[in-house]
């Protein structure tokens, strides 16, 4: 397991350059987060900052390596960034009660399945207004609408318990992600 985690490690380096020196190095800073994350950040109230950052530089990674090497706008970087740190809440909310059995005491470990859920529904929602509301002109007359139903049905999830919250919050950043594709960036 250690020699294919360093094989990967490895030739990410040279692959995500060859995209451009400034999507590469974007990347690898995420790839960074990552191995900073499993190493020491996971069991520390920083345990969010690690997927704030990867998700948040994804953007970047794609648009640096688009001729002219554009940096993505900040409505975009900020969804990113809001869409991992509620994945990583609601990736969490599963396993709590092992986590805190092993010893792993990330932020949403601290704050209890409850609360953490609602953090993750919070965070997601925000993840949803910006790439909704972000966009100059490319909102659509359905915005207001979509998003007050994402916020309704974030706030049952939360309210049912058991794996509801995990899985409401998962299928909103899976339409968030969806939601990106069909509104675009005009980037190009």
């Amino acid at each position: 397991m250690t020699r294919a985690a360093v094989g990967a490690l490895l030739l990410c380096v040279p692959l995500s350059l060859a995209a451009g020196p400034l999507a590469g190095t974007a990347h690898l800073v995420g790839v960074g987060a990552a191995w900073a994350y499993n190493l020491r950040l996971k069991a520390t109230a920083a345990s969010w900052v690690p997927y704030a950052l990867a998700f948040g530089l994804l953007p970047a990674f794609v648009t640096l390596a688009l001729p002219g090497r554009p940096w993505p706008p900040l409505w975009l970087t900020g969804a990113a960034a809001l869409l991992g740190a509620g994945a990583h809440f609601a990736n969490v909310l599963p396993d709590i009660a092992d986590d805190l059995a092993t010893g792993v005491r990330g932020l949403p470990q601290r704050l209890g399945a409850r609360r953490s859920a609602a953090v993750a529904a919070g965070l997601v929602l925000a993840s949803t207004a910006c790439l909704l509301l972000g966009q100059p002109g490319r909102s659509g007359p359905y915005a207001g609408g979509l998003l007050a139903l994402t916020c309704v049905l974030l706030c049952a999830a939360a309210r049912a318990g058991g794996r509801m919250p995990f899985l409401a919050t998962m299928g909103v950043a899976g339409a968030d992600v969806l939601l990106l594709l069909v509104l675009g960036t005009g980037l190009g």
